[in-house]
């Protein structure tokens, strides 16, 4: 195993959050500031409960699990598309370095800012809403697996994307509305039943209904279930990942 270079790639793009501090930090924690003003204060005063829990503090994992997923995704797959982008894959390629080392940097990289920013907006969120957690070592997983299987999630769509386009496409288009509309700011029990099937078809809702259950021990879905869904993901994520090294597919062609 090459820790060198593992250590270069992985202190290479943390360098590069110390020169965006604005955009990958300061950025996504002034909106997540701007959600508990609108959702905790405007929604919050006609909702006073859920599940007995106040509206705002009950929106904090929802709010975490937002920042994460997008801030995952996004580290990840800039990381691997600038270099490609610019033609410096091809020194990566020829370093002596696999690609298995490679996704250990990178992943590992992304999955750090955005455990780093998981942390300040959890702090944050201690200024707005008086915030309890009942199960600190699970929702320390789930912040661990959500971050390492997402951050999977963006290396891969760095890979498959050939345009600046294409990288936003997924994010923007997919991910995004599936927060949303995963239980972020609402519970599923609050939809009729015909809604309620459906939002059960949403993955991001087990990861954002177990996540919620380590704070409140309220959730959507059983916290057995929430726990398989992330490992399936994860799973299925490892597996891609495997077959692009073994294909070399839009990387060696």
């Amino acid at each position: 195993m090459n820790w060198h270079g593992v250590k270069a790639i992985y202190a290479f793009e943390m360098e590069r959050t110390r020169r965006t501090l604005m955009q990958s930090i300061i950025g996504p924690v002034i909106s997540t500031s701007l959600y508990f003003v609108v959702f905790g204060a405007a929604i919050g005063s006609r909702i006073q409960q859920v599940d007995g829990i106040s509206y705002g503090a009950f929106i904090v994992p929802g709010l975490v699990m937002l920042s994460l997923l997008t801030n995952s995704i996004s580290n990840a797959s800039f990381g691997i598309y600038f270099p490609k982008f610019t033609g410096t894959i091809y020194e990566l390629l020829s370093a002596p370095i696999s690609m298995f080392e490679a996704l250990l940097g990178y992943v590992g990289a992304a999955a750090s800012k955005s455990l780093i920013l998981g942390a300040i907006i959890l702090a944050t969120a201690g200024f707005f809403v008086p915030l309890q957690i009942a199960h600190p070592f699970l929702m320390v997983l789930f912040l661990l697996l959500t971050c390492i299987s997402f951050s999977l999630f963006g290396f891969i769509i760095g890979i498959w994307a050939n345009n600046f386009e294409k990288l936003q496409l997924i994010p923007l288009l997919i991910v995004t509305p599936l927060v949303f509309l995963g239980g972020s700011f609402y519970s599923a029990s609050m939809l009729s039943p015909f809604w309620q099937t459906v939002t059960l078809f949403n993955p991001v809702l087990y990861l954002i209904s177990g996540f919620r259950w380590s704070f409140y021990e309220i959730s959507d879905v059983s916290l057995g279930v929430s726990l398989a869904m992330v490992l399936v993901f994860l799973t299925a994520c490892l597996l891609i990942v495997s077959w692009i090294f073994r294909t070399g597919y839009h990387i060696k062609k």
